[in-house]
């Protein structure tokens, strides 16, 4: 019994046409990444965004509507029951209409300011840039974390 001793086959080396289609692909899936963290992370900013929107419309409305039709009550009722003159019963009700209407504008502004640019997105896309730009001049680079968990 004779055994054979058999070569390992080695696998064929890759021409520079398939390294480029490799390169071009991960790129390009890199850029679909950047893209889905992008619209993950400005979906949530823009419903906070969207509710101090709302807040500030609710505030105008309010102030609005509740200074016409109520001012003109309170301020009528102020003058009849009270005995102020017409003048300051109204001053009055449009001062204390102007502090609701200042309140809401003010949380609204609170919810406004919670909203933040991308920072992951920003982080990883200019970690990407930073490994790309060190392989096409040929220097060696080492892989971000963030690049090699994916």
């Amino acid at each position: 019994m004779s055994t054979t001793y058999q070569r390992p086959v080695t696998p064929p080396e890759r021409s520079i046409g398939q390294l480029v289609s490799d390169a071009t692909k991960d790129v390009s899936e890199l850029v679909r990444y950047e893209v889905a963290l992008a619209k993950a992370e400005i979906t949530a900013d823009v419903k906070s965004g969207a509710l101090g929107g709302g807040l500030f419309a609710v505030a105008g409305v309010f102030g609005f509507v509740a200074f016409i039709f109520l001012g003109v009550t309170v301020a009528y009722a102020l003058h009849e029951g009270a005995g102020w003159p017409v003048w300051l019963s109204f001053l009055v009700v449009a001062v204390a209409m102007l502090a609701v209407a200042g309140a809401l504008a003010v949380v609204g502004l609170g919810a406004l300011k919670k909203v933040r640019p991308p920072e992951r997105t920003i982080r990883t896309t200019k970690e990407t840039v930073a490994v790309l730009k060190a392989s096409a001049t040929g220097k060696p680079s080492t892989v971000p974390a963030a690049l090699a968990k994916r």
